[in-house]
């Protein structure tokens, strides 16, 4: 769930929620079983599927992005919860009531619950974890498996270190209805022969020009769920490397997907990801406009693009997560909570650098050594 302040104005304070289902028939609290639509009791073995309410095949409803920035939503689009701040990563950990303490999931630091309450915008919808921890545990474990010169420790980590923490990962999406007119030139290539002299002789070859014709123009595209990372706790070049996510199996959010599990914060607030997703836009109009002009090349002089309709959800994305320490520095893993997908920051180790080095110049030296006698 997110977790950053969203101010409204003269509004309300919203409820503090805890989300907690117990079970029906011994009382423990019951999780969500990934991939199985349902909650588990790991006292009894008791179930409940996750089927009945209005929320299951429902529409995703968006929030108009220009109403928001003025600071005009819903009260029943806003909620606080009661989570602290990573002093290591600035990651944002939601706290159950009766946890005071516990392990930065993105980078192991230990931390202590505050007794901050952070106002901000719900979530509207969340794909599940299709996947338990054992099952992403063998994702990991294949990975470093497949790694170079990592230290045995790391590797070792992944079949008996601590257990992986499933984190819902914040993010934004926008959809955006976009008009855009441009001006530019259309060129055409076009061949002349020429007579150059080459060794001594006298050739004719093709010379390609391009002959360029102003043009201007109109191109229209609707955006339908620009992915937008909201947070800064993990390298972005790891979490972007976790896409393509299955956006179409999104479900509109429901706490009890959320039994068992953490959620982040969110730390990118909506206009600062919003910038995000209009470099995404433009990159698209840009690629638009060059085919809308054709020819053999283009040249793009302007484009000015007017975005009609906006608007945006706040959508959480499954995430199994793994923090190890080694040397001193941390090493984080992630895997995707739906296609078993996974990236991280790896550790070298001089060990086995050193060995690979002096076993190359050894095999190296004797294939010299042979080469010689056989002269």
């Amino acid at each position: 769930m997110p977790m950053e302040t969203f101010d409204t104005p003269d509004a309300p304070p919203a409820p503090t929620k805890e989300y907690r289902f117990p079970c029906d028939n011994c009382g423990a609290d019951m999780r969500f079983d990934p991939g199985q639509d349902r909650l588990i009791c790991d006292h009894c073995g008791n179930t409940h599927e996750i089927t009945e309410g209005p929320w299951r095949g429902g529409s995703l409803v968006e929030l108009d992005f220009r109403s928001a920035i003025d600071g005009n939503v819903p009260e029943a689009e806003i909620e606080e919860t009661r989570v602290t701040q990573c002093p290591n990563c600035g990651a944002q950990i939601e706290f159950e009531a009766d946890v005071h303490s516990t392990e930065c999931p993105f980078c192991a630091t230990p931390l202590v619950a505050d007794t901050g309450i952070h106002r901000h915008i719900k979530p509207k919808g969340l794909l599940p974890f299709a996947f338990d921890e054992a099952q992403a545990r063998k994702h990991l474990t294949d990975w470093l498996g497949g790694l170079w010169f990592a230290p045995n420790g790391v590797q070792q980590y992944a079949r008996k270190g601590r257990r992986m923490n499933g984190i819902y990962v914040p993010y934004w999406t926008f959809d955006a209805d976009t008009q855009s007119q441009y001006s530019g030139q259309r060129g055409t290539y076009y061949y002349q022969t020429r007579t150059v002299m080459r060794d001594g002789k006298r050739q004719q070859v093709r010379v390609r020009k391009t002959r360029w014709r102003s043009v201007t123009g109109r191109v229209a595209r609707f955006f339908d769920d620009v992915l937008v990372l909201g947070s800064h706790s993990l390298p972005k070049q790891y979490t972007d490397a976790l896409e393509p996510w299955d956006l179409s199996a999104m479900e509109p959010y429901q706490p009890e997907f959320l039994a068992g599990f953490r959620a982040e914060g969110y730390q990118v607030e909506l206009e600062e990801a919003f910038k995000e997703a209009r470099v995404k836009m433009d990159q698209i109009i840009h690629r638009d406009v060059k085919f809308d002009i054709g020819g053999d090349t283009q040249r793009v002089a302007s484009v000015d693009t007017r975005i009609g309709t906006l608007t945006f959800k706040h959508v959480l994305l499954p995430v199994w997560m793994a923090a190890y320490k080694y040397q001193g520095k941390t090493y984080r893993f992630v895997v995707n909570g739906r296609t078993g997908l996974v990236q991280g920051e790896r550790p070298y180790s001089a060990v086995k650098i050193a060995f690979a080095v002096i076993l190359g110049l050894i095999v190296a030296g004797a294939v010299g050594f042979v080469m010689a006698n056989s002269q």
